[in-house]
């Protein structure tokens, strides 16, 4: 029985070989993770949806067109309004309306803030609904 001895002389014999232990590894806790979420991920709520039995309605709705001015004059389907009481009266008889009339306000793309947003919110206290604002875009 003979052993071969190393002659001592020059560097010893390197592995070159990538260890992927480690990778193995770190691939079989992803995997788990994976397989953990997927579930998560799936999962729906079920949602009862009320269904729509009213038929459209067979006539356009009423348009009152507001338009503001950049020095805060506002006309009222293209009559001016000369004062806040007025705009007031105005809304609360549209407000009281049924079906309520569509308000499309239209400010001038110079008119400041201040003056659509006392519309806006005097519309609103006043009971108007169906607001929208309409751009000037297109000028």
């Amino acid at each position: 029985m003979s052993m071969s001895v190393g002659s001592g002389e020059g560097d010893p014999e390197e592995i070159v070989d990538i260890n992927t232990t480690p990778l193995i590894d770190v691939m079989l806790v992803l995997l788990i993770m994976l397989i953990i979420t997927i579930p998560v991920q799936t999962h729906a709520v079920k949602m009862d949806m009320p269904t729509a039995n009213n038929p459209p309605p067979t006539t356009p709705p009423t348009v009152v067109d507001i338009e503001i001015d950049f020095d805060g004059s506002i006309l009222w389907d293209g009559n001016t309004i000369p004062d806040r009481a007025t705009l007031e009266s105005r809304m609360e008889q549209a407000a009281a309306l049924d079906p309520q009339p569509e308000v499309h306000i239209r400010p001038d793309k110079l008119a400041e803030y201040k003056y659509v947003a006392e519309v806006l919110a005097e519309a609103q206290s006043l009971g108007l609904h169906q607001i929208g604002i309409i751009g000037n875009d297109a000028l």
